[in-house]
């Protein structure tokens, strides 16, 4: 039965990815979904990559390094999208593929001291995005727009770190289109100095189509995947 849930709600996602792209005159293989299985069990992770789910995000650390080593055997991207503690790091470090959330120079280097303690080089870089605060509330985590190229810069000269891109969370209440069209022109100054950071990780559930209007390369989907959260049971 919950495999025929996901099953569902993934052909309604696609539907509305691929609507969003078609309306924004962009290619359907321009954006990336990433399952967000915050507080959902490895079960549904495995039943999600059995139906062709390849990227997996998660928010809590905690959470996040059982769940990935439960399915070490399956060929996901693991995005780590939720805001990290320095001293998370290095747990981090060991299962993520992408951290989304960086947002302070105190952070680039615990990550860069873990990615090198676990041998993240040769291709195997941990990718971080620089996340850009769209809004002022301090809980929600981001780097002025203004410091965005400063922060991204560290990234790039990290060692064990490859810089991707930038992410953002819509402000709450806020008009999305807006403040993902704030974040495009961030994420072209950026591209202008580091041309290989191309991702845009923008939009969730409930915005993904003005994110993809504004040029979004990776959504950010949890309850419109897999449903309405409830608490983690592993």
């Amino acid at each position: 039965m919950r495999r025929d849930e996901l099953s569902r709600n993934l052909a309604a996602l696609e539907d509305r990815v691929a609507a969003a792209c078609a309306a924004a005159g962009r290619a359907r293989e321009e954006v990336t979904v990433i399952a967000v299985t915050k507080t959902y069990p490895a079960s549904d992770v495995r039943l999600l990559a059995g139906l062709g789910v390849t990227d997996v995000g998660e928010n809590r650390d905690q959470e996040a390094a059982p769940k990935a080593a439960e399915c070490a055997d399956l060929p996901l991207t693991w995005h780590f999208v939720g805001q990290l503690q320095s001293n998370k790091a290095r747990s981090v470090a060991s299962y993520a593929d992408v951290v989304h959330s960086v947002d302070r120079e105190r952070l680039v280097g615990a990550l860069s001291r873990a990615a090198v303690s676990a041998g993240r080089h040769g291709g195997r870089e941990l990718r971080c995005l620089v996340q850009v605060a769209l809004d002022d509330d301090p809980d929600r985590g981001g780097v002025r727009p203004e410091d965005a190229l400063r922060l991204a810069g560290a990234i790039a000269r990290a060692e064990g770190l490859a810089l991707g891109g930038v992410m953002a969370v819509a402000p709450l209440g806020g008009d999305p289109g807006k403040a993902f069209g704030r974040l495009a022109e961030v994420a072209r100054a950026v591209r202008e100095e580091h041309p290989g950071a191309r991702v845009i990780s923008a939009g969730m559930s409930g915005d993904l189509e003005e994110a993809v209007a504004h040029g979004a390369t990776h959504l950010r989907i949890g309850t419109a995947l897999l449903g309405r959260r409830k608490p983690f049971v592993r």
